[in-house]
């Protein structure tokens, strides 16, 4: 059962598959300030305006950024609620392997 803090197994994938691209961990980085316009952010880039339109795409299918209408232009803005679920996932993966080194230290004390 996933809870709401919690991420189902296809949020993660989508997740993880978004932050797997450099171009798009960036795009993140660039948009959890102030935001930026599709326009703005593909004038950092040496890619079409189209490519810089996909990689947001994907990040919006991830959950991890938005996009809002202001004008003609589209605001894309990170998500810092997404990032918060993620880091509680890797968090809990963090847990179960220190309590798994945690049990194997003490049974190398033991002998």
């Amino acid at each position: 059962m996933v809870t709401q803090s919690q991420l189902s197994d296809t949020e993660v994938d989508r997740i993880f598959r978004a932050l797997a691209d450099s171009t798009r961990r960036d795009i993140l980085r660039r948009t959890l300030g102030d935001g930026a316009s599709v326009s703005q952010l593909a004038q950092s880039y040496e890619m079409s305006f189209a490519a810089v339109q996909k990689h947001v795409a994907v990040l919006q299918e991830a959950g991890l950024v938005t996009k809002h209408p202001n004008g003609r232009e589209r605001i894309v803005r990170g998500n810092p609620e997404a990032i918060r679920r993620a880091q509680a996932l890797l968090d809990r993966y963090e847990r179960i392997w220190t309590e798994r080194v945690d049990r194997l230290d003490a049974l190398l004390a033991e002998s």
